[in-house]
């Protein structure tokens, strides 16, 4: 039997993709809007998307489905429990990009501790030419060794941060999740965690649960002058509240690779700001070549596994 498999959003993985050894058919389109999905899907078996939507209403238009592969590990955009009841098979991708979204977060980390964007500034305005002696002081330049690094999740991406963090030097502590009841072995109850690191690095997935995690009031709670990295997924983060907590004086910096709507066609605060202590990189932190390899290799896995009647990394 020949399945017909079509990724809606083709563009979104700029590296090659294995052919699936299983009889099919392949339709590829670069990206897919909302008003062009059913057509697209319309004879589909296998629908691969990274991060075009599927809710209730375009499964129930989609009959023939039977696979939907997610390109990606985040699965927010998918009504996964709609998939469940329609019998619809879901996966995800797992792991492919734990060590390469943790260097990314280690960058923001460490070229906000040392202030790199102010001096890049300074030095580009003729500052340091001016100086009275042979280097410029500037903002301040706090070392990663001694530290403390607060990890918000402790899965793969968390646990490589942490070994990057403490190769440095640094202590690590991760949250327990914030208003639980009790603390577990090895975490850190949240409040507490606010205030005692230097820096706060998010690592989770997003949803109820998570959706402005850190907005006002546990943006003030944190240490004075602490730094915020995420590079797990912008409505974590109230980022209205991030800028004026910026401006204010109450954080030392943010590095932040994912924003609450993406692409930002219309504007974002993060965008506008255009501080010296913000960094804000374009969802780029998965995309290096090796992983987007391995993600790509993983997805057709993933595919064949379900053709083969085997479960792996389903969400269903």
């Amino acid at each position: 039997m020949s399945h017909h498999i079509v990724f809606v959003d083709r563009d979104s993985l700029p590296v090659p993709v294995p052919s699936c050894i299983f009889p099919h058919r392949f339709t590829a389109y670069p990206s897919t809007s909302r008003e062009q999905l059913l057509a697209h899907c319309a004879d589909a078996d296998i629908v691969i998307s990274n991060k075009v939507a599927f809710d209730a209403a375009t499964l129930a238009a989609l009959p023939r489905l039977k696979l939907l592969a997610i390109a990606a590990t985040g699965y927010n955009h998918i009504d996964v429990a709609a998939c469940r009841e329609r019998g619809i098979a879901v996966c995800n991708i797992r792991h492919y990009g734990d060590d390469t979204v943790a260097e990314h977060a280690f960058m923001l980390m460490m070229a906000l501790m040392r202030n790199l964007p102010a001096y890049q500034r300074d030095v580009a305005a003729g500052v340091w030419q001016q100086a009275a002696q042979f280097c410029h002081f500037g903002a301040p330049i706090r070392d990663l060794q001694g530290a403390t690094l607060g990890i918000v999740g402790s899965g793969g991406i968390g646990q490589a941060m942490a070994a990057r963090a403490r190769a440095f030097g640094m202590h690590v502590q991760f949250a327990e999740r914030k208003g639980a009841a009790t603390v577990r072995d090895g975490y850190v109850a949240f409040d507490a965690l606010l205030a005692s690191s230097d820096v706060i690095s998010l690592h989770c997935p997003l949803n109820d649960d998570t959706r402005n995690l850190i907005a006002q009031p546990e943006l003030m709670a944190m240490k004075p002058g602490a730094v915020l990295v995420n590079t797990a997924r912008g409505g974590l983060v109230d980022e209205e509240a991030l800028v004026a907590a910026l401006k204010f004086g109450q954080l030392g910096g943010a590095g932040f690779d994912v924003l609450s709507v993406e692409p930002p066609r219309d504007g974002n605060p993060l965008l506008k700001a255009r501080l010296p202590h913000l960094i804000v990189t374009p969802h780029v932190g998965w995309a290096s070549g090796e992983a987007m390899a391995r993600l790509a290799a993983q997805l057709v896995g993933n595919i064949e596994a379900w053709q083969r009647g085997e479960r792996q990394n389903r969400l269903d």
